[in-house]
């Protein structure tokens, strides 16, 4: 049974995740992801080289790689945070696995630890790939899975309550609709921004005209143009339109089915879930517009990051409210109850 430590052990991490996301957010968007042109170090050292003697190796070391102190430092900050993240998840993992009455939350505490180690290879080859937009990209969705898994974690170990509501199965797949939606919507935004796209269309709703004539399949190729370094994109322009504008129509899309699932929240008396759906849905696109209108001002555009957490978060949680009977019965089977 987990403890009342266990369950702040796990909020804890869940919170830490949560920044890491937010950190790695910033480090992109200020241009830092190759503030440290190594990895797990910054030119060769455990920290950014403050000394002028450390500096002048590192630019000996890495003569094409001109230090730029604020930037190594953005990179370092999100290592450092993220590597204490991967200790946590680690802790709580082996702590599931010594004692034998949290058997339940094995599987999820195992796959959280698989999903760092993955993390951290992600991270290393978004630097030695020099930024690769494949790499960004799934980089983003691995952090993204981080914060859901330990979010799903701390229901199972009772950290948060959670009610068990019936409802129409038609109504649970518009549900699974709308959370399969975002994820693919994450996606293309993560991939705008790994291309160096999103600054590309300054118009509303979709992009300066006539944008549908530019629409190119080869925006969306994982293996992108050979380049020493993918630092401020190598797509031409047309390609750029074609990804910013997809990611515009998906926003409608994703925008459609989540007010559908929030009224299918509304009518089976879910009420206040349902106006907390629609609240985060309202949050997202707010700043995804002024994002375009204000031209990705840093704050803003770190804020969508996290919106976009939160908006497929509190769906995967509402969506797996709505238990049939029989998968109901097993989800409190498979939840571990709490020593008060």
């Amino acid at each position: 049974m987990a403890t009342r430590r266990y369950q702040l052990a796990v909020l804890s991490t869940l919170i830490l995740a949560v920044l890491v996301v937010g950190l790695g957010a910033f480090t992109r968007l200020t241009e830092a992801g190759l503030g440290c042109p190594d990895w797990p170090g910054c030119y060769g050292h455990l920290g950014v080289p403050d000394s002028g003697t450390a500096q002048s190796v590192a630019m000996l070391r890495f003569p094409d790689a001109p230090l730029d102190v604020t930037k190594a430092w953005n990179e370092m900050l999100h290592r450092y945070v993220a590597g204490t993240l991967a200790l946590a998840i680690f802790a709580l993992t082996w702590i599931s696995w010594r004692r034998s009455d949290y058997r339940a939350l094995r599987p999820m505490t195992t796959l959280l630890s698989v999903v760092v180690v993955m993390q951290a290879a992600l991270g290393m080859w978004t630097v030695t790939l020099s930024l690769m937009p494949v790499v960004v990209m799934a980089h983003l969705l691995g952090g993204f899975t981080t914060v859901c898994l330990l979010a799903w974690l701390a229901v199972l170990a009772g950290a948060i309550k959670l009610p068990v509501m019936q409802i129409s199965p038609p109504a649970r797949r518009v549900g699974s609709v709308a959370v399969v939606a975002v994820i693919i919507q994450i996606g293309l935004g993560g991939w705008t921004s790994a291309n160096y796209a999103a600054t590309v269309c300054t118009q509303l709703p979709i992009c300066e005209s006539p944008w549908w004539q530019l629409f190119t399949p080869s925006a969306f190729n994982p293996i992108s143009p050979h380049s020493e370094t993918y630092q401020f994109g190598v797509l031409n322009h047309a390609e750029r339109v074609t990804i910013h504008a997809t990611h515009r129509l998906g926003a409608m899309v994703v925008t459609a089915l989540v007010l559908a699932w929030a009224w299918m929240l509304w009518r089976a008396g879910a009420r206040a879930l349902a106006m907390a759906v629609s609240g985060v849905l309202a949050i997202q696109i707010t700043l995804g517009v002024t994002n375009v209108v204000a031209l990705l001002p840093l704050s803003v555009a770190v804020a969508h990051n996290l919106g976009g957490l939160s908006l497929l978060a509190i769906l995967l949680l509402s969506r797996f409210l709505c238990l049939s009977p029989s998968a109901r019965q097993g989800s409190h089977h498979g939840t571990v109850s709490t020593h008060r």
